[in-house]
């Protein structure tokens, strides 16, 4: 039943409030079917461009799918818990396990390319480098049950690690952290920077979400143990797809 907000709220945006409310309470559950932009103007009174509206804010905030001819149903996707802290720990990636596995268990798609490249200027300026002088960047995009989650770049300076795995697609066991280790430049702090903005129309089109839809962006800087930056990852996540979370004493 509608409910009935401040009706200084637009209808659309109520719609979706009420829309929202059956779904976190279970009146709607995944993969059930929403009423129609049609069943929904009726209901509400209004007209059938509003409802439209109203769902296509559920579907901007990662509710709902909309497909053609099926119209909207909640989505069945569970979100990744980021465990901030814990993944980056010496006894996830020393051990040989992926930083990755300590938030997904679901079955998982990554695609990755090697390229040496110019470093960026922003890139070059905290990696200590002249600008242009040579990185490893390692290219990588996420999926989970068919659905792309993020899409990640890691820079490494190349004098530091050519001729190791981490110039390879496949760097192992443990993955680039523990190849970092075996040459003498173990991760031994880590800085992350996190910020939101709409995503560029490649990421959108890449990351298959639409683009009103924000993005998390995520930067995390490696330290090794004399304070030397060995390593730079730019994430770029649907928000909608992620939980981050930071556990830690206080």
């Amino acid at each position: 039943m509608p409910n009935n907000p401040s009706p200084q709220r637009p209808k659309y945006q109520r719609i979706a409030d009420d829309l929202r409310a059956a779904i976190e309470t279970g009146q709607y559950g995944p993969g059930d079917r929403l009423p129609g932009e049609t069943a929904l103007a009726q209901q509400y009174e209004v007209a059938t461009l509003t409802a439209r509206q109203a769902l296509k804010i559920l579907r901007t905030e990662g509710l709902v799918e909309t497909k053609r001819g099926s119209g909207a149903r909640v989505i069945s996707f569970h979100p990744i818990r980021r465990h901030g802290i814990q993944r980056l720990a010496r006894e996830q990636w020393g051990t040989g396990k992926s930083i990755w596995s300590a938030d997904e268990e679901r079955p998982t798609t990554i695609d990755v390319r090697v390229d040496t490249v110019p470093a960026p200027a922003h890139i070059a300026l905290i990696l200590d480098l002249a600008e242009g002088d040579a990185v490893c960047a390692r290219s990588r995009r996420f999926a989970v049950a068919e659905r792309s989650v993020m899409l990640a770049t890691s820079y490494l300076p190349l004098g530091l690690v050519e001729g190791t795995a981490i110039t390879r697609v496949d760097t192992g066991e443990g993955g680039t952290y523990a190849r970092l280790a075996e040459i003498g430049h173990a991760p031994a702090h880590f800085r992350e920077e996190i910020r939101c903005r709409l995503p560029s129309a490649d990421e959108a089109e890449r990351l298959a979400m639409p683009l009103e839809r924000p993005v998390i962006k995520l930067c995390r800087t490696a330290y090794s143990a004399d304070g030397r930056p060995v390593e730079v990852n730019e994430m770029t996540m649907d928000s909608a797809s992620y939980i981050l979370e930071y556990a830690f004493d206080a």
